[in-house]
């Protein structure tokens, strides 16, 4: 079972589905306020005026600013990582696994390029919940790559340590497309050179090709 980091917290947890669906509303509204103006420049009464609750029906959800902002990097990881998981579950092998996931991650940060800007802020707004959610991806990541070595399709070594280095190949893909503002997404040639690099370090020899 995942751990919890107490440092982040989602807020409450409505009682009834009409709570849930305001919480909802909330955590969108935050999303946007994020996401366009920064940590600094967004404000509550911004955040539900976007929603369009009362801004006392805020502090029902959420205790600050703060709060809203670590619950959107604790629901950026959460997703993106169910999203990876549903994206790679056919693939023939973890080279396979790599491509796919590698692309399926550079269209899901287009679809999310608010949340993405959100974990980015997060190391100066909130170095905790940051480190959280990096420590968390790679945790997960480093199983799938432990369970890939057993099975002969990557390279021995610390799983961790690759899945460090793995993630840092699609995190400045996606900030040289969603940060940077250099050339749109990245083309098919950015994702061949990107896979090949990948499999050839990972791909043990003589290991299959994707």
């Amino acid at each position: 079972m995942e751990k919890t980091n107490p440092v982040l917290t989602r807020g409450t947890d409505p009682a009834t589905a009409r709570g849930e669906r305001t919480r909802r509303k909330l955590l969108s509204a935050a999303e946007g306020e994020f996401g366009e103006k920064g940590f600094h420049n967004a404000s509550i009464s911004s955040i539900t005026q976007r929603a369009g609750v009362a801004q006392g029906t805020f502090y029902l959800y959420y205790r600050s600013k703060e709060e809203i902002f670590r619950a959107l990097v604790e629901h950026m990881n959460r997703t993106m990582r169910r999203h990876l998981s549903e994206a790679i579950e056919a693939a023939r092998n973890r080279a396979e696994a790599e491509r796919i996931g590698l692309e399926a991650f550079l269209h899901f940060c287009r679809e999310h390029q608010d949340l993405y800007r959100i974990v980015m802020e997060s190391q100066f707004v909130d170095p905790e919940a940051h480190r959280w959610y990096f420590q968390t991806l790679a945790s997960g990541y480093a199983e799938r790559l432990r369970a890939a070595q057993a099975r002969g399709e990557a390279r021995l070594g610390n799983p961790y340590t690759q899945a460090l280095a793995l993630i840092g190949v699609a995190f400045f893909m996606g900030q040289r497309s969603l940060i940077w503002g250099e050339d749109a997404p990245p083309d098919e040639e950015a994702l061949a050179t990107a896979t090949a690099l990948i499999q050839h370090g990972l791909v043990p020899d003589g290991g299959p090709d994707a």
